[in-house]
């Protein structure tokens, strides 16, 4: 690493926990230092650039695949970077937070890749994001084993997962760390101490430094990514291009930029994957004041809809024509007790992976271990010995801007239960995020922060076009308050109530829930230190 001094350094303004010194060290935290140096200026004009395309696409601009790109699009002639070691076969992948106990049981589910996930499916409480980077790093270093005080052990397998590391998304800080009198970034949290600790033992191991990039929305974002991904190899002396990221296109902005995208990344690209959640949330916070994006439940509005066929075929034409991965949406569905109602969920699952492996995707997420039988099965009748796909260019593919919009064949008001639903799911979920818990099995569902956003800017859209009235939903939520609180004794009914006030009822939608929420209940300065 360069050896010239900072001229500020990062401090760390929250209380020190146990072995947090062993990711905290000084040059660790010099490294992420030289991070924010180098970008930590560039972030904030990105996020300024997604105000003002927001602001233009409300005021009626048309949304169409970037003109002066044409040409990266044109030409045939250019590829992403050949599948890394650990990821030439990525038929089932598992994600969930980075704790313990998540981490060894996917670790050990079968599946090829583990993303542990910084963003949707973390509380971001300093002792989780810490302990996240030390589950990682244990993980690696194969000392993660541990017995429960029930006496349940926890042990890793012989056949382990890739890991591959989501950090949080450009928009969001990390308030426990200054830098020159500011938030880092988190993303430059979540990927330089992840990186600093774990490349070189990665690499050591046989695999290397793998991540999934969330919350994108053009190239100008997947551009600044790859120019941290080049210093951050640099710096440590990990030759240029071992670094992979996989992007999720989960914003509809970035869905007519894949191509760029790729583009940007293709030194460290490890191809796209469809955020089916995020993507719709993204859809309504873009065009939620246009009556004819007005969506029904969440729960109906399923993959085979044609603005998702489009969106889905355009990222695997994508992905395959340059010769990336593309990586098929979540099954959130939790095995239960019920035989029946476990039956129907895992056809549905079934249905859904089929259609993904027959469409040419080379692989997909579970968030349960419970669920990764099925989904190798319909992979392995697709792909038999083959690691993929990509040779399934899909040349018959045309999507245009228009077929990622055309919503109004689905559109419509509301279910009573689907009102109900949602305002319950955010108010649960919300409740376990404030107390630290990202990942959260509601109503048969693996819920985490995507499946909350949409619930909750549902809510919102449904009052603004006026399918439903303020008095019941305000009645829905005295009423699943009460039945939250007679669960839960300790919810913090008061903080749930007005988190949901100030993002699902409020004249104006926030864009994202998390970062208020973030600030207001889980940043801690209990002590500084430098």
């Amino acid at each position: 690493m360069s050896t010239s001094a900072l001229t500020h350094r990062v401090r760390v303004l929250a209380a020190p926990g146990d072995r947090h010194d062993e990711i905290l060290t000084p040059a660790a935290l010099d490294f992420v230092g030289r991070l924010v140096a180098a970008f930590g200026e560039r972030r904030p004009e990105l996020l300024k650039e997604r105000r003002r395309q927001a602001i233009r696409l409300a005021a009626g601009s048309a949304l169409d695949f970037p003109l002066a790109t044409a040409g990266v699009r044109a030409d045939a002639s250019w590829r992403v970077a050949a599948p890394a070691p650990g990821l030439t076969d990525r038929r089932v992948e598992i994600t969930g937070p980075p704790d313990r106990r998540t981490a060894v049981n996917a670790l050990n589910s079968k599946a090829r890749v583990w993303m542990a996930d910084f963003e949707d499916a973390t509380s971001p409480t300093w002792d989780n994001i810490i302990g996240g980077q030390l589950t990682l790093l244990d993980a690696i270093e194969r000392r993660i084993d541990f017995t429960t005080p029930e006496g349940k052990e926890y042990r890793l397998g012989d056949r382990l997962a890739t890991i591959m590391v989501r950090p949080r998304g450009w928009h969001l800080t990390e308030e426990h760390l200054e830098f020159d009198g500011r938030p880092v970034p988190a993303s430059l949290v979540d990927f330089g101490l992840y990186f600093f600790h774990c490349a070189q033992r990665q690499i050591d191991a046989g695999h290397g430094p793998y991540f999934y990039l969330p919350k994108l929305e053009n190239r100008y974002e997947a551009r600044l990514w790859n120019d941290v991904f080049v210093l951050a190899q640099e710096l440590l002396g990990i030759p240029p291009g071992t670094i992979r990221a996989t992007v999720l296109i989960e914003t509809i902005t970035a869905a007519v930029e894949m191509e760029e995208i790729l583009y940007e990344l293709r030194e460290h690209s490890a191809g796209l994957n469809a955020g089916r959640w995020d993507y719709l949330f993204s859809l309504i916070k873009t065009f939620g004041h246009r009556t004819d994006f007005l969506l029904p439940d969440r729960a109906t509005v399923t993959m085979t809809a044609p603005f998702l066929r489009a969106y889905t075929e355009l990222l695997v034409r994508t992905c395959h024509r340059r010769g990336a991965h593309a990586i098929g949406g979540m099954s959130a569905q939790v095995p239960g007790r019920d035989p029946a109602a476990g039956e129907a969920a895992l056809a549905k699952v079934r249905l859904d992976k089929e259609r993904e492996a027959e469409d040419g995707f080379d692989g997909s997420w579970v968030a349960h271990p419970g669920l990764v039988p099925m989904c190798r099965e319909v992979f392995d009748g697709v792909l038999g010995e083959r690691p993929h796909q990509i040779e399934r260019t899909r040349d018959d593919v045309e999507v245009t801007a228009a077929d990622l919009l055309s919503v109004r064949r689905i559109s419509g008001p509301p279910s009573p239960e689907g009102v109900r639903t949602n305002i319950a799911v955010s108010l649960r979920y919300f409740d376990a995020w404030l107390r630290g818990r990202g990942a959260v099995a509601l109503y048969g569902l693996m819920e985490d922060a995507a499946t909350a956003e949409i619930a909750r800017v549902q809510i919102w859209q449904w009052l603004r076009h006026r399918v439903v009235d303020r008095d019941t939903v305000v009645r829905l939520l005295d009423d699943e308050l009460a039945a939250l609180g007679a669960e839960y004794p300790w919810a913090a009914l008061d903080e749930v109530r007005a988190l949901f006030e100030r993002t699902a009822l409020a004249a104006e939608l926030p864009l994202f829930f998390t970062p208020d929420a973030y600030t207001r209940h889980l940043v801690r300065h209990a002590e500084a230190r430098s």
